[in-house]
């Protein structure tokens, strides 16, 4: 699934299963560097999504406080 089509549950859960396999080891070198670099991939994709809502978010409240004053 490309980037553009997931959403930050998918992509969260996504990183979890990642995480989850790396823990419990037993993967080959190239697997773990496979799965490093989609982590990584997946960890940009929900900062960018988080810092996005934040921002949709504090444009909301300062919408709602001046149409409060």
């Amino acid at each position: 699934m490309e980037n553009s089509e997931m959403t930050y549950s998918q992509a969260y859960d996504e990183l979890r299963r990642i995480m989850s396999c790396i823990e419990q080891g037993g993967i080959s070198v190239d697997e773990l560097t496979e799965n490093i670099s989609k982590a990584s991939q997946l960890i940009a994709f929900c900062k960018e999504k988080l810092h996005k809502i934040e921002l949709d978010t504090d444009k909301l409240l300062e919408d709602l406080e001046q149409s409060n004053a």
